[in-house]
């Protein structure tokens, strides 16, 4: 029931206010997000790295502003940087929103988060690691997919994020399943509408399978991004069908949700990655968590609640 209004809020400047400026908050924040700074985040993701991957993202979307998306693409080089100073780079790689990099700039904004997208890969490759598109919501998906394409030509080892709940999807993992393809499944965190998405949970997670099946006979390799223990169980079968080995794919959750389970699946071997935000932009990527836990929607209306 909050799921919708909590998305809607995301958006909303005069609901960002009320909770940046409500103390309870930041305690939830600290939950998902792993700092302000880089260099709050650095000695998080050096503990994970122990026994897991992880994958940084520099938080920051919907950007307009030509001077705050080099901003992003600097904060990027540094952060790509500082892996490779503190020997980092082996087991972490960053995540990267095009809109954060001039993607809606509205004159030529795909040409320019595409080359702004280029120096992010060129400073990741100087580093050894690599660089993961994320995807956002469904009208961005084919600008995405084409400026991946083109990133790909000179950094094939870009990943891709694909979420399963859009109607496309499938024939997305289609073409992106080919060898040396890294690409990312989630279910999607966005409010689409019914015209271009699932919108029953049981509907996004046939479709989910389905994608994983596509990916799993592919070639390339399947990163799958879900904390539900009955797909965790589904890609670990299906691997095994395809004849995949714990190397050739894996699992991917969020930073503070399941650390039971992510120390759990790396003991046994698997290939474990936390995707890890940090950053003062953090407060859209907040809300989406919120929208997709229950209890987290709970916690915090009752805090707001209890302030009002």
């Amino acid at each position: 029931m909050l799921r919708t209004p909590l998305l809607a809020a995301a958006r909303s400047t005069a609901c960002r206010r009320l909770v940046e400026r409500t103390p309870v908050t930041r305690g939830l924040v600290d939950r998902f997000v792993a700092g302000s700074t880089q260099e709050q985040a650095l000695p998080k993701v050096a503990e994970l790295t122990r026994d897991r991957y992880v994958t940084l993202d520099h938080l920051g979307e919907d950007t307009t502003d030509a001077a705050q998306a080099q901003a992003t693409v600097g904060a990027y080089t540094r952060l790509l940087g500082a892996l490779a100073e503190h020997g980092l780079a082996e087991r972490a790689e960053v995540s990267v929103k095009l809109s954060a990099v001039g993607q809606f700039l509205p004159a030529d904004g795909e040409k320019i988060a595409l080359e702004n997208a280029r120096d992010i890969c060129r400073a990741a490759e100087a580093a050894g690691t690599t660089v993961t598109l994320d995807m956002e919501d469904h009208t961005t998906v084919d600008s995405t997919l084409s400026i991946l394409r083109d990133l790909r030509v000179d950094f094939p080892w870009v990943g891709a994020v694909l979420q399963a709940y859009l109607h496309r999807t499938e024939a997305d993992c289609r073409d992106l399943s080919g060898a040396g393809s890294r690409v990312r499944i989630c279910k999607g965190a966005y409010d689409e509408p019914a015209s271009v998405a699932y919108k029953d949970k049981a509907e996004v997670d046939k479709a989910y399978v389905r994608c994983l099946k596509i990916l799993m006979a592919g070639e390339g390799y399947p990163m799958v991004a879900s904390h539900d223990p009955r797909m965790v169980a589904i890609a670990q079968k299906l691997a095994a069908t395809a004849g995949r080995s714990d190397e050739e794919y894996e699992h991917q959750m969020l930073y503070g949700i399941r650390d039971n389970e992510q120390v759990r699946l790396a003991a046994e071997g698997k290939r474990m990655r936390v995707y890890v935000p940090y950053g003062d932009e953090w407060y859209g990527y907040f809300m989406r968590r919120l929208a997709e836990r229950p209890a987290n929607m709970v916690f915090f209306a009752r805090s707001l609640i209890t302030r009002g």
